[in-house]
């Protein structure tokens, strides 16, 4: 078989080998889906109610048991790992894989009105959803008149 035609197997693996050497000479080029996927994994959603600051992360594939949500000096960390779906093994020919796989986390600033002691978070449908309360005493109160 002459080298100008070789199967699409042999031609998408040679594709990854090469698109490996590139991540290793450039890591942090952005040459691939698969090195910008991590940095911006999982897809944060943050914005404000009167009462409350809301974060939604749109994160399909975890367990909700392996998320670690955290609240530190101002912080909001969410972390985690997604599992990678492929099978593993020798024979395994992968053509093309843009679905991030691998150890995550974000990092969200909170404002100085939130409460770091309220916070609530739940995870369904591939959608983490974090509430974190603002402080009683930045909330707007009615005062009374005598």
């Amino acid at each position: 078989m002459s080298s100008m035609f070789r199967s699409s197997a042999d031609l998408f693996a040679e594709l990854n080998r090469m698109q490996s050497l590139l991540d290793q000479v450039f890591p942090s080029t952005g040459a691939s889906i698969r090195s910008q996927a991590g940095a911006g994994f999982p897809v944060l959603n943050v914005g404000t109610t009167p009462t409350a600051i809301e974060v939604q992360a749109l994160a399909p594939g975890l367990e909700a048991d392996k998320l670690e949500i955290t609240v530190d000096r101002g912080l909001l960390v969410i972390a985690g790992e997604r599992k990678s779906e492929l099978p593993a093994g020798e024979r395994t020919n992968v053509y093309a894989q843009e679905r991030f796989a691998g150890r995550f986390r974000r990092v969200v600033s909170l404002p100085e009105d939130a409460d770091p002691s309220r916070v609530d978070a739940s995870y369904r449908d591939g959608v983490l959803r974090i509430t974190v309360s603002k402080r009683e005493s930045s909330l707007p109160r009615r005062i009374e008149v005598n």
